[in-house]
């Protein structure tokens, strides 16, 4: 897969982007991810990328002139049809569900915000789908944006030393995760329970399906489908 990223602050991405699971799947040819400066695309001396909105209002709008030509070079630079994502308080909420379809492209593109928001035209012209990491408002797009790669790299294919790992996490097949235990069996009395130390797996799987049957009823009952309920 390869994940471009278009960003007034591609500087923010450097520290994620060269840790642990990201990196490893870098490394390994997993994933290609690209950061690029909407500011190299500006025309003036000083790189401006935003504009006083019409009809007046606060803040500023992202214009559209520099992400179209960062858009359009990207699309040269690499011929594979990218999924346009552009991040935005206003779009589809982020899930399990969006991030494993996301994992199964290709290509993806994704646009940073800032400022009041962008040009109604930028996410119209490059017909990008729009989406949102939760019902908050950030300063900035980036921070989504490496929410959303962290989500979707770790679905690929080989990213994970375990591929159960991702099937069985919370939120895969509506489901909120089993709790864990490690050792010591028993630390400050709080003990592991019997049944992760009997060896009888199947009776652990059954446990632990109906420990995330009451974990989802109790904390996440929005999540469970009628059967589950």
């Amino acid at each position: 897969m390869r994940i471009d990223v278009l960003t007034l602050f591609p500087e923010m991405f450097e520290s994620p982007l060269s840790h642990s699971i990201l990196k490893r799947a870098q490394e390994r040819g997993i994933v290609d991810i690209a950061l690029t400066n909407i500011r190299d695309f500006t025309t003036d001396s000083y790189k401006k990328v935003d504009d006083k909105p019409y009809g007046g209002g606060p803040g500023m709008v992202m214009m559209c002139a520099p992400v179209f030509d960062a858009f359009e070079h990207l699309r040269q630079a690499c011929p594979t049809p990218p999924r346009v994502i552009l991040l935005t308080p206003q779009g589809r909420k982020f899930d399990q569900a969006l991030a494993r379809d996301l994992s199964g492209a290709e290509r993806l593109l994704l646009i940073a915000g800032r400022y009041e928001g962008f040009d109604e035209r930028i996410g119209t012209g490059l017909e990008a789908e729009q989406i949102s990491i939760g019902d908050y408002v950030l300063s900035g797009g980036e921070l989504a944006a490496m929410v959303v790669i962290d989500a979707v790299v770790r679905l690929l294919p080989e990213a994970l030393g375990d591929a159960a790992s991702t099937t069985e996490e919370s939120f895969s097949e509506g489901l909120l995760e089993y709790p864990h235990y490690t050792r010591p069996e028993d630390f400050r009395g709080m003990k592991v329970p019997e049944i992760l130390l009997s060896g009888d797996h199947g009776k652990i799987a059954q446990w632990r399906h109906q420990q995330r049957l009451e974990r989802t009823r109790t904390q996440r009952p929005d999540l469970l489908s009628p059967e589950n309920a």
